[in-house]
């Protein structure tokens, strides 16, 4: 059972004054079977207390309001986990879509997260979809993984929070974040419950594509089984080499920072994401941004990078 220390630092830099920032924080540790938190601490600038809370999917989510005037703002998560999950993911692998229909019925959130958007390229999801799909509700899975990964090249600064499946289509590339909202419209299209997930991976130079930042896959339910995270970015089932931290419908249910500020300045964003491992390896990575934005639209972070995002 792995055990990571990950350090995530988020800071904000105005070229003048703002007030009155109202932010919301997802950086906390999904609470579940496949990971144990061992300590976790928060920092932010000027000490605001975190009026913390659980949300409609289940993740412990925090809010602090920085009223007094500043120029800088950081939140700093400072984690140690353990990782208590299997190398390996052991589930029926030939579960139908019968088994899964039968599941899905009379659960709400489960029927709400089988429901495809309605985007203009859906055509060819559709085509998509009917190459992906198999027997099994895991083949299929798969097979849709599969494809992401041989057909959609990772290049990182094409895309932002606010890109569509559409865009991604017409790109055929994108990081993890776009490849995880692929992922689900695809599988959506075939009824299939998937839910978007932000957190980390922590491969230790095993040269997987969104080490040292806030990556994002997706978890799909399994009949018999329940939620099975699959990465698409990497082509892999999740294991114990990624870390949890929110699950939603899509990213903005799972933003790890996000807020408002009152006051018409030009800011910018950087966030540094570390990751140590037991042997003392070390792997951080700096993402910046320098943007010129309105006032009043503040910058968001994002899996797979940080770009820029109204609220």
């Amino acid at each position: 059972m792995p055990t990571f220390k990950i350090q995530h630092t988020t800071k904000y830099e105005y070229d003048r004054p703002v007030s009155e920032s109202m932010n919301e924080v997802k950086v906390f540790p999904y609470q579940c079977r496949e990971q144990e938190t061992l300590q976790h601490d928060i920092y932010i600038t000027g000490q605001p207390e975190i009026a913390t809370y659980t949300d409609y999917w289940g993740n412990k989510s925090g809010s602090f309001n920085l009223l007094q005037p500043h120029k800088f703002l950081s939140v700093e998560s400072r984690l140690i986990i353990r990782t208590t999950a299997s190398s390996q993911l052991e589930f029926n692998f030939h579960s139908g879509l019968g088994a899964l229909k039968k599941e899905t019925l009379g659960n709400l959130q489960l029927i709400e997260l089988s429901h495809a958007n309605h985007i203009a390229s859906q055509a060819d999801i559709s085509k998509i979809a009917k190459i992906v799909s198999q027997e099994s509700v895991g083949a299929t899975v798969e097979k849709c993984s599969e494809y992401i990964f041989k057909n959609f090249k990772y290049i990182k600064g094409i895309t932002n929070i606010e890109t569509t499946v559409d865009e991604i289509l017409e790109h055929r590339a994108g990081v993890c974040q776009d490849f995880a909202h692929l992922m689900l419209q695809i599988l959506r299209s075939l009824q299939i419950p998937c839910r978007y997930v932000s957190g980390y991976i922590c491969p230790n130079k095993n040269g997987m594509r969104g080490q040292g930042a806030t990556h994002a896959w997706a978890e799909v339910w399994i009949p018999e089984f329940g939620w099975a995270g699959i990465d698409p970015t990497n082509n892999v089932w999740v294991t114990n080499k990624h870390v949890k931290l929110s699950v939603g419908r899509n990213f903005s249910d799972c933003s790890p920072v996000k807020g408002t500020f009152k006051g018409p300045a030009i800011q910018t964003l950087s966030v540094v994401v570390a990751v140590s491992y037991e042997n003392g390896d070390v792997f951080e990575e700096v993402n910046k941004v320098h943007l010129p934005t309105q006032p009043y639209e503040p910058l968001e972070e994002s899996g797979g990078g940080v770009f820029a995002g109204q609220q």
